[in-house]
């Protein structure tokens, strides 16, 4: 297997650890994005999105960083990561969604808006600096939220290491270095589970 792969963008970030996790055996291959190399019709034909990371396979192209995942989970299903028993595979999905629907999608609005993008893309997408004021406040109140949470359970799904786990580390991960959404040092319950999960070999995947 073959994953199309970015080291500094988030989503790629993802499958290294969940790979790493289960210990498999991957061939990567860097895409130029600078290069627009993913927007080449030889990148559309694996993944007409034009987005990384995309898992070759011998059957085909599968993209989406969780699609990736659940694919690997069902070929390799040990260490399971997104749920043994029927209310693990509901509560784990429950919690990986809203970490993309309410943390993620917040920290891409501010990423968009934000000075990097505006340096590396100019005008290639019309800022909003108010979406980005209401988007910044949104993830800071969400890490309150997950920092509440976390009094009452020790990762992000419950007592255990999953999946969940992993989105939630690329978010926190990437909107402290690349978008200055840094989690407030005050907030120790996140900060005891991010080194927590950091300290897994996995997480420098």
């Amino acid at each position: 297997m073959k994953l199309y792969d970015m080291t500094a963008a988030p989503n790629p970030r993802r499958v290294r650890i969940f790979v790493a996790e289960k210990g498999i055996e991957m061939e990567y291959h860097q895409v130029n994005m600078m290069a627009q190399e993913h927007k080449s019709p030889e990148f559309l034909a694996m993944n007409p999105s034009g987005k990384i990371p995309v898992l070759e396979t011998d059957e085909g192209f599968i993209a989406e960083s969780v699609a990736i995942c659940r694919y690997l989970e069902a070929v390799y299903p040990q260490p399971n990561l997104f749920g043994a028993t029927p209310f693990e595979l509901g509560t784990i999905e429950m919690h990986n969604r809203i970490f993309e629907l309410e943390m993620w999608t917040q920290i891409g609005i501010s990423w968009v808006n934000g000075p990097v993008v505006a340096k590396m893309a100019p005008g290639r997408f019309t800022q909003n600096p108010q979406a980005k004021e209401t988007s910044d406040a949104n993830v800071h109140a969400f890490y309150r939220r997950f920092d509440k949470e976390l009094a009452d359970r020790q990762f992000a799904a419950g007592d255990r290491y999953t999946v969940a786990d992993i989105t939630a580390l690329t978010g926190v991960d990437f909107a402290s270095s690349s978008v200055g959404l840094k989690p407030d040092e005050a907030l120790t319950n996140l900060w005891d589970w991010h080194a927590r999960v950091t300290a897994r070999p996995s997480a420098s995947a």
